[in-house]
């Protein structure tokens, strides 16, 4: 059974676990073992988020009791100059978790059917087809993300 909900300073272990292995499991064909083996661990930080208030919503999924995956949407950075009032940020879960309904979930949780925008990798076929499923549309702005062994960013919106 799959439970959404937002997500509190508890799970904070769990959505680094999940980003951090939902960038490695997705991008292993575009960066470098060295790299994927140096992810950052920042639980405390996002602990301390998850306590505020914020304009941001973070939910997280649970499949039968386990929390397999997470999503961050909100307003966009003020330095970003944004398609839409509402941008997916981080949506990620455990490779597990694939095809179960989880992702879909966090997405309608996080974002519903509002106008939104996101970036993902240009070559992440998987999040490519879901995006598209779900009437996001790349509008053909590309950017090399330098921090990330440069891999190349597509922005998507609907």
């Amino acid at each position: 059974m799959i439970t959404v909900r937002p997500a509190v300073p508890e799970d904070a272990d769990a959505i680094v676990d999940i980003r951090n292995t939902g960038w490695r499991e997705a991008y292993a064909h575009l960066l470098t073992p060295e790299f994927l083996a140096n992810l950052t661990d920042d639980a405390e930080r996002l602990r301390d988020a998850l306590g505020r208030a914020r304009k941001t919503v973070t939910v997280v999924a649970e499949l039968d009791g386990e929390v397999v995956g997470y999503a961050l949407a909100g307003p966009p950075p003020d330095d970003e100059n944004a398609p839409r009032d509402w941008g997916l940020f981080h949506i990620y879960q455990y490779s597990r978790a694939h095809g179960s309904g989880t992702g879909q979930a966090l997405l309608d949780a996080a974002v519903g059917d509002r106008p939104a925008y996101l970036w993902t990798a240009e070559d992440n076929p998987r999040a490519l087809a879901f995006y598209r499923r779900n009437g996001f549309v790349a509008d053909g702005t590309r950017k090399i993300e330098h921090d990330w062994e440069n891999m190349a960013a597509i922005r998507m919106v609907r």
